[in-house]
């Protein structure tokens, strides 16, 4: 992907112009699978918005892929497939990485369609009725003939390359045996279960555009001896305990509609509602998709690399601790829980300051800053002005849970702040 220059271009026409509003959209959407026939003839981006939620349905079983596999991945191959699929017919914009013959006519829906198939079919095979459905229906809106059949064969030649050169990134490679730390600082398994940390290995996954999962990793975190560590544990320690008197009450909301969800859902279906809300063409569509999941895809191996590079312990971790007198500044409070139970992997930098960012980063380069966005997750909306309303929200609501300091969320900021310029940049 290196040397593929590309400035991220603003989408065409008005009706992705930055300032327009989003209905509500969110975990428990049930908007309608298929477009219509008019629609998918056009090239509606409908049929993107279909696939990726086919996605999210797939992934709400948790027995649909192994565990040591982050779902970030697939959107990734998802959406790439989609996107060169399109661009090999228009030739609107330079691949991702395949470009292959597409015969006069063709159909770029009929590509994109079968790609997405064909990369959902090789990832759940076990889900493929669903799918060959989702594929039945969207196929069953693009009159037959040569066109079709020529965009058929473009998506399944693009989907095949795609899922043979990600075969070997690592993200099958089993996670070694970890070992906890016995010093301050170190991260260990947390309470009540105390479960093996997760991901351990994502960082050396080979990432979809950046360099290595290394190349923005942040600066150390200040030693947990410091006033600056002591400062930012102890905002947590108030502001995120199970029974704090400080914490106001819309940052409890706030605390459990991000935690409700896995964020990258929930910022794929921000998209979603964009894209369909602005009536946006297959071409914007698919654009819209890749830059958005490369980006969190890339943000997720970068962010695995940090946290395993630095072995950070959560905040629960420092708290019961406080007393063995690892930093002065700080008293130790043996019982003390967080609002949430506490995610099993080390503590800095923080997901939801990394994904989120990455996230408002993109569709902010993609929209303008100023976008008003309601977001629903099962049941419960939360409003915004802008993206980066709600990625600021979605990082501060890990402190007001009890998981994350101050500095892991700065820390992941920052992170995907970069992934996604890079990607932006690069794709």
């Amino acid at each position: 992907m290196s040397g593929k220059q590309k400035t991220l271009a603003v989408l065409i026409g008005t009706v992705l112009a930055a300032g327009l509003t989003s209905p509500a959209f969110g975990a428990t959407a049930t908007a309608a699978q298929s477009p219509t026939t008019s629609t998918a003839a056009a090239g509606s981006g409908r049929s993107v918005v279909a696939w990726n939620r086919e996605l999210i349905g797939i992934l709400s079983d948790p027995k649909a892929q192994p565990a040591t596999v982050h779902p970030t991945r697939s959107f990734a191959l998802l959406q790439a497939a989609e996107y060169d699929a399109v661009v090999s017919i228009t030739q609107s914009d330079p691949p991702y990485v395949f470009s292959v013959p597409a015969p006069q006519g063709a159909r770029a829906d009929a590509a994109a369609d079968q790609a997405a198939h064909d990369v959902l079919a090789a990832l759940y095979p076990t889900k493929r009725a669903s799918v060959d459905q989702q594929l039945s229906s969207q196929m069953s809106a693009i009159a037959n003939g040569a066109g079709k059949q020529a965009g058929i064969g473009v998506g399944a030649a693009v989907a095949r390359q795609l899922i043979s050169l990600r075969s070997t990134d690592g993200s099958s490679t089993k996670p070694p045996q970890f070992t906890a730390g016995s010093l301050p600082g170190d991260y260990r398994p947390t309470p009540p279960a105390f479960p093996a940390p997760v991901f351990s290995n994502w960082g050396s996954v080979k990432p979809f555009v950046l360099t290595s999962g290394s190349q923005f990793r942040p600066a150390a975190p200040p030693a947990v001896s410091t006033a600056t560590y002591a400062s930012a544990l102890n905002e947590v320690k108030g502001l995120g305990s199970k029974t704090s008197t400080t914490r106001t009450p819309d940052q409890t909301a706030a605390a459990k509609f991000w935690a409700a969800a896995p964020v990258w859902n929930v910022w794929n279906q921000v998209a979603q509602g964009l894209v369909t809300s602005q009536n946006a063409s297959l071409a914007q569509a698919v654009k819209v998709f890749a830059h958005l999941d490369l980006s969190l895809a890339d943000t997720a191996i970068a962010m695995y690399d940090a946290k395993y590079a630095y072995h950070v312990w959560r905040p629960v971790t420092a708290i019961r601790l406080g007393d063995t007198h690892y930093n002065p500044c700080i008293v130790g409070d043996p019982n003390w829980t967080p609002l949430l139970p506490t995610a099993p992997d080390p503590s800095y930098p923080g997901a939801h300051g990394a994904l989120s960012q990455a996230a408002a980063t993109t569709l902010t380069g993609l929209y303008g800053t100023q976008h008003r966005i309601t977001v629903t997750s099962k049941g419960v909306s939360r409003t915004f002005a802008g993206f980066q309303d709600a990625a600021t929200e979605a990082w501060l609501s890990r402190i007001w849970s009890g998981q994350h300091t101050a500095i892991d969320n700065q820390s992941g900021q920052q992170l995907g702040t970069q992934v996604a310029d890079f990607v932006a940049h690069h794709l």
